[in-house]
């Protein structure tokens, strides 16, 4: 174990034990064997968040700014990614996303979808009229669509705790059940505090998803944006409505605001979920619409950026609101891409809490943002598709810490 009986500088840390956390620490044990390393993680279990909670969705990078960290990385990430599962026998599946135009007046954002997706490299995709949505999902209604085979599907949770089984093999440290209260950096040592007693590090790479501003405000980088924390619920089909969905079936995004629409996922375990809605959360890390944790609220409402985001979006949050409330509007929802359903094909399912950055001036982090200051790395804002991109992040903060760091050299173990 980790503990205050090492001398100072003798090894490194990474805060955080979900996807992104592990990915970073695996690559840095990859790219310098020998590297003494721990994981803190404040759960008493790993990959206890966002990355147990999200749709198990292998995104193929349709969506995002050609140019962006998060087109390249999540390309490079899948890649990674799949061949990461075939050397482990982890279950995956290329099944394929349609994405939907439901009526004529949505057809130029669907060609806007392709171009970004051409222009990101995205493999095979193919522009598709009714006749061929037939073949794909026979029951979406849709006046065109665009169709991506390689999308896929996996377990993230699982390739998590693979990657904690590596970290362990290599020699790597999991400390669990310890929460990072706060961190000191000097010329000599990191003094990383904890619920369990003092870490001293030499240094530090912070993947704290839901507490990254937090961590990096008691790290002394006030450069942070905030983190505020939107809830999505999802239903899923009950197993005589599963053949309605083939694959995966999504909306044409809007630009105009900030989250996809909800959407039809089939599973790697053959469970079809339907959403998530977006509302936003009471508790960081509160997964039932009845969990309230007055810190995390008050720093919601207390925070500019929050106000000047929620004005324009007004009339959508509360629509969001009232489907998240009442199960028929939501059905409402889902029924204008497949007909055939209804209330009684589903049950309440599983939430998840999306850790979103936002500016003081209300603008959200769009992109992948990683930074830091000396001897601390800090992934400031990864949102989806950072589970698919898992890897590649861990591959570029390893990069960066090796040259940061001057991990150049194997060091010598004591």
């Amino acid at each position: 174990m980790v503990n205050d009986s090492l001398e100072p500088g003798r090894f490194d840390l990474v805060v955080g034990g979900g996807i992104v956390g592990l990915a970073t620490a695996y690559q840095l044990l990859v790219a310098r064997p020998g590297l003494r390393l721990a994981v803190v993680e404040k759960e008493r279990t790993l990959a206890a968040h966002q990355t147990s909670h999200n749709s198990g969705v292998l995104h193929a990078g349709l969506y995002y700014t050609p140019g962006s960290l998060k087109a390249r990385l999540c390309i490079e990430g899948k890649a990674e990614l799949e061949r990461f599962a075939d050397e482990h026998a982890i279950p995956h599946r290329q099944c394929g996303k349609v994405v939907v135009a439901a009526d004529e007046a949505e057809l130029p954002r669907l060609a806007a979808v392709k171009q970004r997706g051409i222009a990101n490299g995205v493999d095979a995709l193919e522009e598709v009229g009714k006749d061929r949505i037939r073949e794909l999902e026979p029951h979406v209604a849709a006046v065109r669509g665009l169709w991506s085979p390689k999308t896929g599907i996996i377990d993230f949770q699982r390739v998590a705790l693979c990657l904690a089984d590596e970290i362990h093999t290599r020699g790597g440290e999991l400390l669990t059940g310890r929460r990072v209260t706060g961190l000191r950096d000097s010329s000599a040592e990191r003094v990383v505090l904890t619920t369990e007693g003092r870490l001293l590090a030499r240094n530090v790479i912070i993947c704290a998803g839901l507490q990254a501003d937090r961590l990096a405000r008691a790290s002394g980088d006030g450069r942070a944006p905030r983190i505020i924390p939107f809830r999505g619920d999802y239903y899923t089909l009950r197993p005589h409505a599963r053949h309605l969905v083939n694959a995966l079936v999504y909306p044409v995004p809007d630009a105009r605001f900030p989250f996809l629409g909800v959407h039809f996922t089939r599973r790697i375990d053959g469970a079809v979920w339907a959403g998530p809605n977006a509302v936003v959360a009471f508790a960081r890390e509160g997964y039932r619409r009845r969990d309230i944790v007055l810190r995390d609220l008050a720093e919601t409402l207390m925070y500019p950026g929050f106000w000047r985001l929620a004005r324009p979006y007004l009339r959508t949050g509360l629509a969001e609101m009232w489907r998240d409330a009442w199960k028929p509007a939501f059905v409402a929802a889902l029924r204008r891409y497949i007909p055939d359903v209804s209330g009684e094909d589903f049950d309440f399912g599983p939430s998840g809490v999306r850790a979103q950055a936002l500016r003081r001036d209300g603008a959200m982090v769009d992109d992948f943002s990683l930074g830091g200051t000396n001897h601390v790395l800090h992934v400031y804002n990864a949102p989806s598709p950072a589970a698919t991109a898992s890897l590649a992040i861990g591959r570029v903060l390893a990069e960066t810490a090796i040259a940061r760091f001057d991990l150049g050299a194997k060091p010598a173990n004591g």
